[in-house]
């Protein structure tokens, strides 16, 4: 076995740790029953509801840990119906609340939570609130700016 074979097969084991230990926490302080209805329910149905946040969160993988774990959640700042002729999609700018603003970790989260909606057929782009860069610190900033995978506007 190489160095590089033994590294890959280390970061997937801890990959599938972390992600157990992740939904372990989820099912301790969601409704699983609640979140499987929601996550049945296209979001187009759900654009002028209540629900459609908690239809994001739910959509959610262990990014969501992090978010409920920590006093946080995401908004929708905006919204738009994308018709390309073939498909209807949703393109989203969210930010973030509560403890999430001040997390060193938010650049990490903000990637989860890109990667995980936009992996939902309904979704084409997530994108976040430039607002949230005036509560990142300087390093912070510099550091989404530079090495995130996300866009702001």
């Amino acid at each position: 076995m190489t160095d590089e074979d033994l590294v890959a097969r280390y970061a997937a084991e801890a990959k599938e740790s972390l992600d157990a230990e992740a939904q372990k926490r989820i099912e301790e302080t969601t409704d699983p029953i609640y979140d499987a209805k929601l996550r049945a329910q296209s979001l187009f149905n759900l654009v002028d509801s209540t629900e459609l946040v908690p239809a994001l969160l739910a959509r959610l993988g262990s990014v969501r840990a992090a978010l409920d774990g920590h006093g946080g959640g995401i908004k929708v700042e905006s919204l738009e119906q994308v018709d390309d002729g073939e498909n209807q999609t949703l393109d989203f700018v969210l930010d973030l609340t509560g403890a999430c603003l001040s997390c060193g970790a938010a650049p990490g989260t903000l990637d989860g939570i890109k990667a995980d909606l936009e992996s939902d057929k309904e979704i084409t782009t997530i994108r976040f609130s430039s607002k949230l860069l005036d509560t990142f610190d300087e390093l912070g900033r510099e550091f989404i700016l530079a090495h995130g995978s996300v866009e702001f506007v």
